[in-house]
């Protein structure tokens, strides 16, 4: 009985969570444009997708900012959580806190706050003011993800590596980033899914002309979301379902190759 209200418990979580994709998987193949009223099956809103420039561009905007600024993040965040594994722990602490208040902050605050920044320094909003502010909200998440596992690694295995002759670029190559290389790929990760979800920050960094998915999205409600849309929302959650999907299975076979060590 109680096995089967678990069951019963996740098929309804489950269910509460995929029913909206569900819903906008379908309304993807309507081929009515209103949405709610079915009238039949269609491919037509996937072939006229690529059709849009704009939608394209918005598309590759997401996918190129949300990269870029997460690889970014990434080394910025690993060399900053190097330099505090050397400094007392009392600093350490301290800077972590601060370095924490961006991820607390209101995103209408930290977006506003950059718009002001890039526009005193007189520089013109766009791709590369959106690209730096994802840069900036990133770091933070990144080393949430690094520190830990960095402070938990034994720093002797790296004196190790010196002794025997490495230089100090090798032996961090070849002992320290192998062994925290779980923690900086979910570190992109997070922060690739950050940037690509974002909005309020990105709605006030960019400049005409320039979109992503999020604010293409926003701009459309004005006038009503076209069926494009639905399509395009779909080829990006099959695209993200099967990206997690390969990286559990590269994170299995790693563990099951560790078993055999």
């Amino acid at each position: 009985m109680i096995s089967r209200l678990k069951t019963v418990y996740l098929a309804i979580i489950f269910l509460f969570l995929y029913a909206p994709i569900g819903v906008l998987i379908a309304q993807s193949f309507n081929a009515s444009r209103y949405r709610g009223h079915w009238t039949g099956v269609t491919l037509h809103w996937y072939e006229s997708l690529f059709t849009k420039s704009d939608i394209v561009d918005a598309l590759s905007n997401t996918f190129s900012i949300g990269i870029l600024s997460a690889a970014i993040a990434t080394v910025l965040a690993l060399i900053t959580c190097i330099a505090l594994r050397e400094v007392g722990k009392k600093s350490r602490a301290m800077f972590m806190s601060v370095a924490n208040v961006p991820i607390l902050n209101a995103d209408i605050v930290t977006g506003i706050s950059l718009m002001l920044l890039f526009l005193g320094m007189g520089m013109r909003l766009g791709y590369g003011s959106i690209l730096i502010a994802h840069v900036v909200f990133n770091v933070p998440y990144v080393m949430l993800c690094i520190m830990p596992q960095l402070l938990a690694l034994d720093k002797s295995f790296y004196e190790a590596a010196l002794d025997l002759g490495a230089s100090p670029f090798k032996a961090f190559t070849s002992v320290v980033l192998p062994e925290i290389r779980s923690s900086v790929c979910a570190g992109f990760l997070l922060a690739f899914t950050m940037s690509a979800d974002d909005f309020i920050i990105t709605y006030f960094t960019r400049g005409a002309g320039v979109d992503t998915l999020s604010t293409k999205i926003y701009s459309e409600l004005k006038l009503g979301i076209h069926p494009e849309m639905y399509a395009l929302s779909t080829l990006v959650f099959v695209f993200i379902a099967i990206f997690v999907m390969l990286f559990a299975m590269n994170r299995k076979s790693n563990f099951k190759a560790e078993d055999l060590l």
